[in-house]
């Protein structure tokens, strides 16, 4: 009896398989380059109500984080600066400049600037801004140096892999309490980032979570 199929049929089911393996890796490589933090999150820089220069604010006029962000060295949460803040300085500096309209009309109704929030941690995942900056870790290690940023973006992905890098080794991002607010700080000449952090973490016996429980409560 003669065959029904031709003989190249033989080898489809082989070629169909084969097929399927080749578009399941290509998925999970685009899916683990496309759907990570450090691709959907790193960079954004959204538009603000209000142009802010950091490298304004704190590079050319020496205005310390604290001044603005109150909270972050007694609070989990860092906060953001009310209008009554910036109009400390602002009912007399710059105080027509148009691209200061939202803030003056926030004053004038009491209603708060819809400043759109960049570096944000998921619902599920804890996290103290003041146990970090009391023990040694500066705004720079999670945010970048915001000093120089004419416009504020997400420098790291702020994942979960990424926190546990630091979690596995703070040494490299430890540095002295009083330094903390000092951006621009590095190690001296006679000394390494790693043997003051490691001078630090020993001196200070800092061992940060790295179990299940100390992020997600």
């Amino acid at each position: 009896m003669a065959n029904i199929f031709p003989r190249w049929t033989n080898y489809l089911p082989i070629k169909i398989v084969f097929c399927l393996l080749v578009l399941s890796c290509a998925a999970s490589a685009a899916y683990w380059y496309y759907c990570t933090p450090e691709y959907m999150r790193g960079g954004y820089q959204p538009v603000q109500p209000v142009p802010f220069s950091h490298d304004i604010h704190v590079t050319q006029l020496g205005m310390d984080c604290r001044y603005c962000h109150s909270y972050v060295e007694t609070s989990s949460h860092s906060n953001v600066p009310t209008t009554q803040t910036c109009m400390n300085c602002h009912t007399q500096i710059q105080s027509t400049n148009p691209k200061l309209a939202a803030v003056r009309e926030s004053w004038q109704t009491g209603q708060p600037v819809n400043w759109v929030k960049i570096h944000q941690v998921p619902d599920f995942a804890y996290f103290n801004h003041s146990v970090h900056v009391n023990r040694g870790i500066s705004c720079v290690s999670c945010h970048g140096q915001v000093n120089h940023m004419e416009v504020v973006f997400q420098q790291e992905a702020l994942s979960m892999g990424w926190c546990l890098k630091c979690h596995r080794h703070p040494e490299d991002n430890l540095r002295p309490v009083n330094q903390v607010f000092n951006l621009d700080w590095k190690p001296g000449s006679q000394e390494s980032q790693q043997q003051i952090g490691l001078e630090l973490k020993e001196k200070w016996n800092i061992n940060p979570p790295q179990n299940c429980s100390g992020c997600h409560r």
